[in-house]
């Protein structure tokens, strides 16, 4: 079952995500970052991640391969700016003032996508739309892999306590429906302690780029993914950060509380000790990559 947590700290009621289960308000440190001191120009008309968010003086969006995750995720459609971010029984949450852009993708109708599973589900749909089904397959906290090929042969899996099983129940469906039930279950039984398993670490801050994630594996755990890069003359980088929430909510682009000169950009350090976003504090800094 699900669980939440919050911790105060200064003034942000930090949420973490809880659907990792086993089966039964200062500024920003930016090493080595020149920051623009005007406010960064933010495109209210543009549906896209690339197109409403603008790179700051100085910097240049880096340009990605048009078959790639990257690509996927920076031109994703968005919602009309200043839409909310709802829960996934149609109600707003709380805070509406921490985030720029939601994502024109759907929740579900149960408490299932959440913070692991937002970054899960951009994966899937970009792996689904390029017809690269070999590569739909993720692991339960378990450790149990279910992928998207044997789902849609009809074998489903059957959980008792600690232990899973699977069998052929179903008939073969490949249609998309199928395959939002099959990311149902995978939502439900997988989260940060098995994405951060099956996902590689990122050594050095130059090398992060969009849908690489940064996490805290855990129960509660957490987890936002970036959704968009750029760079200098001198290959200094900034960042957008987007997530899911607890309880299921919209996918949601942060704004940057912590240095809004730049936001929603944030400067981000794979050796920091901390790094602080919108709505939750990860310590210590753990980015990973798929």
């Amino acid at each position: 079952m699900k669980k939440t947590i919050s911790i105060l700290t200064a003034v942000l009621i930090i949420t973490a995500c809880s659907h990792d289960k086993a089966v039964s308000g200062s500024k920003t440190t930016m090493a080595g970052v020149s920051v623009p001191e005007n406010q960064v120009q933010i495109n209210k008309d543009k549906n896209t991640i690339k197109e409403r968010f603008p790179a700051p003086e100085g910097y240049t969006w880096v340009e990605e391969k048009p078959d790639s995750f990257e690509y996927f995720i920076e031109n994703f459609k968005l919602k009309p700016y200043g839409s909310q971010i709802l829960k996934y029984d149609g109600t707003p949450i709380a805070a509406q003032d921490l985030h720029e852009a939601v994502f024109d993708i759907d929740t579900g109708t149960k408490d299932l996508q959440q913070c692991a599973d937002a970054a899960i589900r951009l994966r899937a749909e970009y792996l689904f739309a390029a017809k690269r089904f070999d590569e739909i397959k993720f692991h339960f906290t378990s450790g149990d892999l279910v992928s998207w090929n044997d789902y849609k042969k009809g074998i489903r899996a059957f959980v008792k306590g600690n232990s899973v099983s699977f069998r052929k129940t179903a008939d073969f469906d490949d249609s998309y429906r199928s395959f939002r039930n099959y990311l149902d279950l995978i939502f439900n039984y997988a989260g940060t302690i098995s994405l951060n398993k099956e996902t590689k670490p990122v050594a050095k801050t130059s090398d992060l780029k969009t849908g690489d994630i940064l996490i805290t594996p855990g129960s509660p755990g957490h987890i936002v993914f970036i959704s968009g890069v750029c760079k200098n003359k001198a290959g200094d980088k900034l960042f957008l950060l987007s997530q899911g929430f607890t309880p299921a909510q919209s996918i949601h682009t942060l704004s940057n509380p912590f240095d809004k000169k730049i936001s929603p950009w944030y400067g981000l350090d794979v050796n920091a000790a901390e790094t602080k976003t919108a709505r939750y504090f990860f310590k210590p800094t753990n980015f990973r990559s798929f």
